[in-house]
């Protein structure tokens, strides 16, 4: 069987470098190296969390116009959105009649949502947040994509996609691969302007698709110390030069370290962050800004790319009906 690679973002909110770093740019590089890729926008995930209809129309859009802006080719790769392939929610449906309450009690995003919770620790809670993994799983193996590219916050759902996959074969025939992880690791963790994971959670995120003007600013927000120029500073556990490591080479590296030694003052260092941060996205910028003036080139490289994807779909779905039944009667 052809290496799949299978990804996707949640439409929720405006791209930031932390997706960009930890999960586009990545992909796109994995995706040169496997026989087929798979990217796609997961807006029926979105709605999990996000009821502003506005909001989500607007995110479906700056995230494809990100993917896109950052070298996604839709001629080599199959791009397209979860909402307009019906076959991945039917199967959904299916794979929840084959996955134990158990397993879902214990994902990780569940049990941190009934955290928050004290008297009824159900309070808050949908559905879409509780079966969430199952929808995932029906994303990655509606395909059955053999290498999804998972952060350490996604490892477990990958593992719960396996789980619901070999029981399905087992309840039945073989018919789902089970897929491999490809592991994002501990110190590419994305920083953001507090010190923490960069995420739009914890709205300490650096925006991939801004100008110039709102970058700097943005940047300029990274959380520092009170040393003043002149003093030493430490590179280690510093935001600001996490951050430069992503963007720089290693002698561009070993100049800030002694800059750093030498007293740099935090704003010559969050310029010198800025410059290359910049010179790195500028051809993303322009070519956003390009995709963004036709605004009927999205929707249209979309259709596309469901047109293309709906019928391995259809057969795989066609293939399940018959094993649990749901078929022509004969």
């Amino acid at each position: 069987m052809n290496k799949r690679i299978l990804t996707g973002i949640t439409t929720t909110g405006t791209p930031h470098i932390g997706n960009y770093l930890g999960a586009i740019k990545p992909a796109l590089e994995l995706a040169e190296k496997y026989d087929e890729s798979f990217f796609f926008l997961a807006d029926y995930h979105a709605i999990i969390k996000n009821s502003n209809k506005v909001e989500i129309e607007e995110s479906v859009k700056e995230v494809a116009l990100s993917w896109l802006a950052s070298g996604l080719d839709p001629n080599k790769s199959n791009f397209y959105r979860q909402s307009d392939v019906p076959e991945i929610l039917e199967l959904s449906w299916i794979l929840n009649c084959v996955t134990a309450k158990g397993l879902m009690n214990r994902s990780h995003a569940y049990k941190a949502a009934t955290a928050l919770n004290s008297s009824d620790e159900d309070k808050g809670i949908s559905m879409g947040l509780f079966s969430y993994p199952v929808l995932m799983a029906a994303d990655i193996l509606i395909f059955n994509a053999t290498h999804v590219p998972v952060g350490p916050d996604q490892m477990q759902h990958l593992e719960m996609t396996r789980d619901i996959a070999g029981r399905f074969n087992h309840s039945y025939k073989k018919t789902f691969e089970l897929p491999e992880a490809i592991t994002q690791t501990a110190d590419k963790i994305i920083l953001g302007q507090d010190g923490r994971k960069m995420s739009k959670s914890y709205k300490n995120i650096i925006p991939l698709l801004s100008s110039e003007k709102v970058l700097k600013k943005s940047i300029a927000k990274i959380v520092t110390n009170s040393l003043e120029p002149g003093e030493p500073k430490e590179f280690n556990n510093c935001s600001v030069f996490s951050l430069f490591t992503h963007f720089s080479s290693e002698e561009e590296q070993n100049e800030l370290k002694e800059s750093y030694k030498n007293g740099i003052s935090w704003g010559d260092a969050k310029n010198k962050l800025f410059k290359k941060v910049n010179e790195h996205i500028l051809p993303i910028r322009d070519s956003y800004n390009s995709l963004n003036s036709n605004k009927e080139l999205i929707n249209d490289l979309l259709e596309e790319g469901s047109s293309k994807v709906r019928p391995m779909a259809k057969e795989l779905l066609s293939e399940v009906r018959e094993s649990i039944g749901i078929s022509k009667i004969s």
